[in-house]
């Protein structure tokens, strides 16, 4: 674990809670009858992948003051996390979420976050701004621009990162966590003018631009700001534009799905080693894609991040 904020490859901030997954496949909610208890949210899974392939990783987020909290503390430093920028906050619950799993491509979520999730209480007077430069990778999501005070300490992260090393903004559109798009759109909009590569799928790329068709999308982006564009397309894969010409269209990994929430994640972790290793971008892009694969054949999230070889093993195999 790193002695010092100069030692992280990568600092994730935003939503962090526990999942809870049902053990029983293809069975509605109201009918399931055991669930298993895993670390969950976008910015922590992030961390956790990112750490699983060999990076000093961290998450900027707050729990509940409880028992579920404490678990996530526990998972966290359990795969290798540092949770020493994880607070708790008295006032609001841990949060939980629930799922329904249905493959190939049903995987309804029920998010328990009210009256307030904890990890957008994230305030700007307790972020260390020197761990946040000192990252060689910040990354930050659509949800802690949902809400005061995360959106500020999000904004505050961001122009005080100023550009300085990778600075990824995942859209993470979650409509439930605003009052419409058209809210969304100028925070997006001040995030992207900070961030240096932005990821998502055509539904976060239309919130953040205007428009869904992949190349408008990848060229909307780099027009607001980053230098590496990186669009989510579903069963056509993924494209990746940057602003120095470079294109990577790559298909998906084929795989039987199991539980397709985590593949974004994972996607994202592997991102980010792709980046720290200085791999060309149809690389990166394929090994992303192929992580994101083996997190779909599995039921969970952040456990079911894959190591270096499991990634290097699926590619081998075609």
């Amino acid at each position: 674990m790193p002695e010092s904020a100069e030692s992280f490859d990568l600092i994730t901030m935003g939503r962090i809670g526990v999942d809870l997954y049902p053990l029983q496949t293809g069975v509605p909610l109201p009918q399931v009858e055991s669930f298993g208890k895993f670390l969950g949210g976008s910015a922590a899974n992030v961390a956790v992948a990112a750490a699983r392939l060999g990076h000093a990783t961290a998450v900027i987020t707050r729990t509940g003051n409880d028992p579920f909290g404490s678990y996530l503390h526990d998972a966290l430093k359990e795969f290798g996390v540092d949770d020493r920028f994880v607070t708790p906050v008295d006032a609001y619950p841990t949060p939980i979420t629930f799922c329904e799993i249905f493959p190939p491509d049903d995987f309804p979520l029920y998010f328990y976050r009210k009256p307030k999730a904890p990890d957008l209480e994230i305030n700007t007077d307790e972020l260390d701004f020197f761990a946040i430069r000192a990252a060689k990778i910040f990354w930050i999501t659509g949800t802690g621009l949902s809400e005061e005070p995360s959106r500020s300490a999000t904004l505050a992260a961001l122009k005080a990162r100023d550009k300085s090393g990778t600075t990824v903004f995942d859209l993470d559109w979650r409509p439930m966590f605003w009052k419409d798009p058209d809210s969304a759109r100028p925070y997006y909009a001040e995030a992207l003018r900070h961030a240096t590569v932005a990821v998502g799928n055509l539904e976060e790329c239309e919130i953040a631009t205007g428009v869904r068709e992949p190349q408008a999308c990848a060229q909307a982006l780099l027009d607001a700001g980053v230098e590496l564009a990186v669009v989510k397309q579903g069963p056509k894969g993924v494209l990746a534009v940057h602003r120095n010409g470079t294109t990577a269209e790559v298909p998906p990994v084929p795989v039987e799905v199991v539980n397709g929430l985590g593949a974004g994640d994972a996607f994202g972790g592997s991102l980010c080693h792709g980046l720290l290793s200085g791999w060309e971008l149809e690389k990166t892009m394929r090994y992303a894609n192929a992580a994101g694969a083996l997190v779909a054949s599995r039921l969970a999230c952040s456990s079911a991040m894959p190591t270096e070889s499991e990634v290097d093993d699926l590619l081998a195999r075609g």
